[in-house]
């Protein structure tokens, strides 16, 4: 049964939306002939065009049902994978990393593991990052599924199978081009569409300030409460913020993981792909004002007396589903008319980031593994037929992994130690081949399975309920951690052992020439000439911009 009864309006707008996303995949069809244009996007797009897409394709299930469920369990402590978890990194990127990336002309993050060390590195990487992708695809798919399910009342398998079609018509015909453009919209429906019911819930609770004190102190702070991990939600300290997630978490997803790096890559020159990920901080510093403040007004509602507000019950453990929030809340305060627009932007955030990992695991497995082991010999016309087929074969194997997906209550834990498996440790291999010339490859493959395999171990551990609480406070300095926690200091753990093992096994190991590091490494790659740029236009000088706003908005609500 649905929630509510939507009017012609609604249906109207939803289904054009449909109608024009497969309609932009038809059209640009015929701009995507080469592999560069496929797979890139011809390498064409503005550090404005980049830089919406870079934001828009990680606003999928992540950031919109994901975080406003994750509010609801952890309160402000959310605000921090938008702030500490997010602005350091994509300004590091941009900055530091953007050069290395961009001046190699590379297809992958895994094609620069190839050029900085060998293929064996190269094709871990590729099959890690593949699986990982199929796994948050599926997230964003069981997602959508769960909007159409929960508004419309449809089936679940008629709302997994209509997405993934819809996801798969646009991105098999107009490749990452598609993606991009389609990204573009989905942006802005994502803001218009779902700013208002913040806004609408603020107002209902009286005003931000009523929103805030009506909170639990474990649930209200972002700093202030981090010293003792027995005082906040999370069950973490500052330190686990710091560098679980501020520096190997946040670090290893937004610059390693190619799902955002590949709209940088798309860029017309190296100054709009340094700002690709700067312009994108602004608005991701945003965005708690729309997802956590939605977050913290729906676990208002339920403890509210006579609100009316009860979150359905999750498919499998039949527990109130934190998932749900988003969708009763648009349920809530939009009337008849506007829903369609709220539903419309909720499916286009989740269109938005399956887009982005299909697209990202098509040009993975079409240049890093199909070319690499079945057919290095294919012309540029035969991968952009293999990207395709694989677009298709990627969204029914998303399909699958949505059924894992529906079988956790807040899949923000599932998602960031899915990250601390494969993008904590890659993220210390990168590092050291960026920065330090000596690095080896036999250093960098070993110490990427040193540091996904203690990982997955302690995640493993936990899960079965393995470690004493002795180990577990070892591990997380805490002796009753949440899933959470857990994922920081496991992807701290990764990190670490990984950049240990690398630096010892380098200095046993021989490294690869100085002439093959040039344009890989640091001190061996020339910046090209950009021309004369006014001074607030450079890179450097909006990005203190951006690091100013960061450290106010962190002051600010401590």
């Amino acid at each position: 049964m649905s929630v509510i009864q939507l009017s012609w309006i609604d249906w109207s707008i939803i289904a054009l939306y449909f109608v024009f996303v497969l309609g932009i995949g038809v059209y640009l069809k015929k701009f995507t002939g080469t592999g560069e244009d496929y797979f890139l996007a011809g390498r064409k797009n503005s550090a404005w065009v980049a830089g919406l897409a870079f934001l828009s394709a990680n606003l999928g299930a992540l950031e919109i049902l994901g975080w406003t469920g994750g509010t609801m369990k952890y309160g402000m402590f959310v605000s921090h994978f938008y702030w500490v978890g997010a602005i350091p990194a994509m300004l590091f990127l941009g900055l530091y990393m953007m050069p290395f990336y961009y001046s190699s002309k590379i297809h992958s993050v895994p094609g620069y593991l190839k050029l900085r060390f060998d293929e064996r590195s190269r094709l871990l990487n590729a099959f890690s990052f593949a699986i990982m992708t199929l796994l948050m695809s599926g997230i964003n798919l069981y997602l959508m599924a769960l909007v159409l399910r929960t508004i419309l009342g449809w089936d679940w398998q008629l709302s997994m199978w209509v997405s993934a079609a819809a996801v798969g018509g646009y991105i098999m015909l107009g490749g990452l081009m598609s993606a991009i453009f389609t990204e573009i919209v989905q942006f802005f429906l994502i803001w218009f569409g779902l700013f208002l019911v913040a806004i609408l819930g603020t107002i209902e609770m009286g005003g931000i300030d009523q929103v805030l004190s009506g909170l639990p102190p474990a649930m209200s702070k972002l700093w202030s409460t981090a010293a003792d991990p027995s005082l906040n939600a999370m069950g973490v300290t500052w330190i686990g913020i710091v560098i679980g997630l501020g520096w190997v978490l946040s670090f290893g997803y937004w610059t390693t993981d190619f799902l955002v790096v590949q709209r940088a890559f798309s860029s017309k020159d190296l100054r709009s792909a340094r700002m690709t990920p700067i312009i994108a901080s602004f608005f991701k510093m945003a965005l708690p004002f729309i997802i956590v403040v939605a977050g913290l007004v729906a676990w208002r509602l339920t403890q509210m007396a006579g609100a009316n507000f009860q979150l359905l019950p999750h498919p499998v453990t039949g527990e109130p589903w934190n998932d749900t929030a988003l969708p009763l809340l648009i349920a809530r305060y939009y009337p008849q008319g506007l829903v369609g627009l709220g539903i419309t932007a909720l499916l286009a955030g989740f269109m938005a980031g399956q887009a982005g990992n299909v697209s990202a695991f098509n040009t993975v497995w079409t240049y890093d593994i199909y070319r690499v082991l079945i057919k290095k010999d294919a012309t540029d016309a035969h991968l952009v037929w293999v990207g395709r087929v694989t677009t298709l074969v990627g969204i029914l194997l998303s399909v699958a992994t949505a059924y894992l997906a529906m079988q956790f209550n807040t899949i923000m834990d599932y998602i960031q130690a899915i990250f601390s498996w494969v993008n904590a440790p890659l993220f210390a291999t990168m590092l050291l081949g960026m920065f330090w010339k000596r690095t080896s490859p036999t250093a960098a493959f070993w110490g990427l399975i040193l540091g996904m395999v203690t990982s997955f171990t302690i995640f493993l551990g936990f899960k079965m309920d393995f470690w004493s609480t002795d180990v577990a406070k070892l591990i997380t300095f805490s002796a009753a951690p949440s899933d959470m926690a857990r994922n920081m200091w496991q992807a701290a753990w990764a990190w670490t052992v990984c950049l240990v093992a690398t630096v010892g096994i380098s200095f046993v190991t021989k490294p690869k020439p100085e002439a093959e590091l040039v344009g890989l490494v640091k001190g061996f790659t020339k910046i090209e000439d950009q021309g004369k740029i006014i001074w607030y236009k450079k890179p450097q000088v909006i990005a203190i911009f951006a690091a100013v706003v960061f450290v106010l908005l962190n002051v600010y609500f401590w």
